[in-house]
């Protein structure tokens, strides 16, 4: 356990790596960092990719889950969390594209086809959004 201070507030921050199980590969496959109080990217590696994901802002994750129960017309009670697949909770294509059709609506934003392709996954819009909203700011 590490200790961080910045602008006289002390973080605190935990570092869980983990190592391969089999004697082919052994070494760091990833790596979390949790601070409290504090977003931070989580780092992972696998064979020949090395991949930084940051999560989006709870606020964001909520209107992107009520966005795709409206959009998929799912029930009320359907559990819809940043690791659900649109395609696990009964999206095809279309219903894919009108979901993106319907965050940009409602994040004044305008997605990429090339980006929209590579969004499979509640958490995957959000980061998206998030990432699109920060550079229209700027």
């Amino acid at each position: 356990m590490a200790s961080l201070t910045q602008a006289s507030t002390a973080l605190s921050t935990s570092f869980k790596p983990t190592l391969a199980a089999s004697s082919r590969s052994s070494g760091l496959k990833s790596v979390s960092f949790s601070i409290t109080g504090k977003r931070f990217p989580s780092l992972s590696s696998r064979p020949g990719r090395f991949q930084v994901s940051c999560s989006a802002k709870p606020e964001t994750l909520n209107k992107v889950c009520d966005i795709v129960k409206k959009q998929l017309a799912l029930p009320e009670d359907t559990a819809v969390t940043p690791g659900s697949k649109f395609a696990e909770l009964g999206a095809d294509s279309l219903d894919t594209v009108e979901i993106v059709m319907g965050l940009e609506e409602e994040f004044g934003i305008s997605v990429e086809e090339e980006s929209a392709q590579t969004i499979a996954t509640v958490q995957d819009a959000a980061d998206l959004i998030e990432k699109l909203v920060e550079k229209k700011s700027t």
